[in-house]
């Protein structure tokens, strides 16, 4: 089993007036060599946005992005017509595809929404875009891995590429195996809340390890956690 650890205090930083972000892969003004992607992962941004901000509208192609509430609720719309509320619990992905621009806001005017955005490089090039955004009940993921993205899951959204996104709620104390999906396949693991051990690497909150050349790994808490587990391929088609 091969790992790499990437800390949260590592991660590129950028501060507007309206926007705090931490990139744990290179992205805007931020470079760093030695993270321009974990395989077919690219982007992985930790995003605080004031109240009644956002990002105008843009353009994306050929990328699957996946956007997860973390507090608040954040305001899409797209080229295709689509106008959704993103709430906490909800996640949401955009196939950008052939073509799209899309614009993301707080919803809200009293209090900041902190996402992470993550994009994942599609495995067919210019399908037409699309949408979809689900709701997972908390409880489904306590203990257990909640899987939230899948190409192959119709309980979870459906991404362009063999990846699979799981969220998990994890007890102190509690340990767990978490299985590969794929041969060739390896784990982005990012700690949202809490700690973790993978191994005898101890991960903090916003601390990630990548785990690959394996089938599977445990990984156990050392608090109450939160944690993304991104499941994705290691070689890029």
């Amino acid at each position: 089993m091969k790992t790499l650890f990437h800390a949260a205090s590592k991660r590129g930083h950028a501060q507007f007036d309206w926007l705090n972000s931490y990139h744990s892969f290179s992205f805007g003004h931020y470079h760093d060599p030695a993270k321009v992607h974990f395989g077919a992962l690219r982007v992985l941004n930790d995003d605080t946005v004031d109240p009644g901000m956002g990002f105008g509208k843009h353009p994306h192609d050929n990328m699957e992005i996946v956007s997860i509430p973390l507090y608040g609720d954040l305001h899409h719309q797209d080229s295709t017509g689509r106008d959704e509320i993103i709430r906490h619990n909800d996640v949401q992905i955009m196939s950008a595809g052939s073509g799209i621009a899309h614009s993301e806001f707080n919803a809200n005017t009293d209090k900041p929404v902190k996402f992470l955005q993550i994009w994942v490089f599609p495995k067919l090039r210019n399908i037409t875009p699309r949408y979809e955004q689900k709701t997972f009940l908390a409880a489904d993921r306590q203990n257990k891995f909640q899987t939230v993205v899948a190409p192959d899951d119709a309980t979870a959204n459906f991404i362009n590429q063999d990846a699979w996104f799981s969220l998990t709620n994890m007890s102190k104390d509690f340990e767990s195996s978490y299985t590969i999906k794929k041969s060739g396949n390896g784990v982005y693991v990012f700690v949202i809340k809490g700690s973790v051990e993978i191994g005898d690497q101890l991960l903090n909150e916003r601390d990630a390890l990548g785990v690959w050349e394996t089938s599977d790994f445990k990984i156990k808490s050392t608090t109450e956690s939160e944690v993304l587990l991104i499941d994705i391929p290691m070689l890029l088609s």
